[in-house]
């Protein structure tokens, strides 16, 4: 492969880590070339499974690597979507829930709509901005520092506020599972306030 050829490779990747998704078009335009050179980069970047072709363009791949947050949402949307559904049929009406940052957990979030009678303690702000307007549901967001990159609050603040509550379940998003079944994260204050969270006991 020629070294123009595995820089534009190179950006295309970095733009998609950025942004979550890119056009056929819009990439011919920015690197000057035909959209045709554009199809034949997405597809041998398709086949190395460092993007996922879609119609028009590509979107990111998953893996390993922290990806930004917009373009996280993009990755396994219809997966992620389909899990929010599923694990909000399993939370019960009238019961307390802790939800933390996460893509994942703010596809639960939305599909929480038809509940009623729930607490829901975030320290996610996508999350409260989801649910704040349902009647049926009360939100408590926790304070501290908001990360610009996903809206999620960490911190001190946001770790005593999480320890005044028992809640009936935890929604905890991780970023990915080890081989031998180790949660695994990128962030040390996200993983905090994961263990600040506690549920009653069942029974």
């Amino acid at each position: 492969m020629d070294r123009a050829l595995s820089r534009r490779h190179a950006e295309i990747v970095e733009m998609l880590r950025d942004y979550g998704r890119v056009t056929v078009d819009g990439l011919a335009e920015q690197f000057d070339v035909s959209p045709q050179t554009i199809r034949r980069d997405l597809n041998e970047l398709s086949e190395a499974r460092l993007v996922v072709r879609v119609h028009g363009g590509a979107i990111v791949a998953s893996g390993v690597q922290n990806l930004a947050y917009d373009a996280r949402k993009l990755v396994a949307q219809v997966d992620k979507r389909l899990i929010g559904a599923a694990a909000a049929r399993l939370i019960a009406d009238n019961s307390s829930l802790f939800i933390n940052i996460g893509t994942t957990t703010e596809e639960v979030a939305r599909a929480l709509s038809g509940h009623s009678g729930l607490l829901v303690i975030t320290n996610n702000l996508n999350v409260a901005a989801e649910l704040y307007r349902n009647p049926g549901i009360e939100v408590v967001a926790a304070g501290g520092n908001v990360r610009p990159s996903d809206g999620g609050t960490v911190g001190a603040a946001t770790l005593a506020l999480i320890g005044q509550f028992r809640v009936d379940t935890a929604v905890i998003g991780i970023s990915a599972i080890d081989p031998d079944g180790t949660l695994l994260d990128f962030d040390v204050g996200e993983v905090r306030s994961r263990g600040r969270s506690s549920t009653t006991p069942a029974g």
